[in-house]
């Protein structure tokens, strides 16, 4: 088992901002668990000390992922983890990811990608790579980075962070009254599951629990037996009352 997640709800005592966050190790336990811990709080850290900037919220979440992964490599642990997470402050929804592990809004039973996976055969990413001085190859129909890896992005992968790097893309969104429920998963998830079957299956259960279960449920019965982590959020909760 090598997923993990982190969960801070109630920041600063308000319950309409709160922290999420799914992430997927490889090569040993060591990141995912140290990603579990860390990442959350290191975003909400940057996010005091950025309080005066403009763009506060995408720079303390992308400076949360870099000062992570730089307090991870410090320990010389070469095993690395995907991570995808969601803050949520002032009725805004930011997520981000690096790696494969992926946030989904239901937009009144309709899905909604807000990360887009970091793998190794994306062109973009291919030719930062291959820009950088690694290379990119393909065989039996699978993108690896350097032979190896699958994901281009990732927090640790000591030996490989010249070419996987740990910078997040990140999404912002206004919650409005059609962003009902986010899904976020690792990809043991979504490599059996479309985004909108997962967001299916949310529509039609009023409890949160009932949705992972079944989402792993089916992700199994199609034959997947990588670990997976499912989170279903409820947003209406973090709606912004207007004053």
């Amino acid at each position: 088992m090598e997923d993990g997640y982190g969960v801070i709800p109630n920041i600063h005592g308000d319950d309409k901002q709160a922290f999420f966050g799914v992430f997927d190790g490889h090569g040993g336990r060591a990141a995912v668990d140290f990603v579990s811990e860390k990442l959350g709080k290191n975003i909400l850290t940057a996010l005091e000390e950025l309080q005066k900037e403009e763009n506060q919220m995408e720079l303390a979440i992308k400076e949360g992922y870099l000062t992570t992964d730089r307090e991870f490599l410090s320990q010389g642990v070469s095993s690395g983890a995907c991570a995808a997470t969601v803050l949520l402050k002032n009725g805004e929804l930011h997520a981000a990811n690096a790696g494969d592990c992926r946030v989904v809004m239901n937009r009144k039973g309709v899905a909604d990608a807000l990360t887009d996976d970091h793998r190794a055969g994306r062109q973009d990413e291919r030719n930062r790579i291959e820009n950088s001085g690694g290379y990119v190859t393909c065989r039996n129909g699978m993108w690896r980075v350097q032979d190896s890896l699958a994901v281009s992005r990732a927090i640790g992968d000591m030996n490989m962070k010249e070419w996987i790097i740990s910078e997040p893309e990140i999404r912002k969104i206004h919650l409005t009254t059609d962003c009902e429920s986010l899904i976020l998963a690792s990809d043991g998830l979504w490599d059996k599951v479309t985004n909108q079957e997962a967001v299916d299956v949310v529509s039609k259960h009023s409890s949160s629990m009932k949705s992972c279960k079944e989402l792993i449920e089916i992700s199994s019965n199609k034959g997947n037996r990588d670990d997976i982590t499912v989170m279903v959020i409820d947003l209406r909760k973090f709606m912004h009352s207007r004053g």
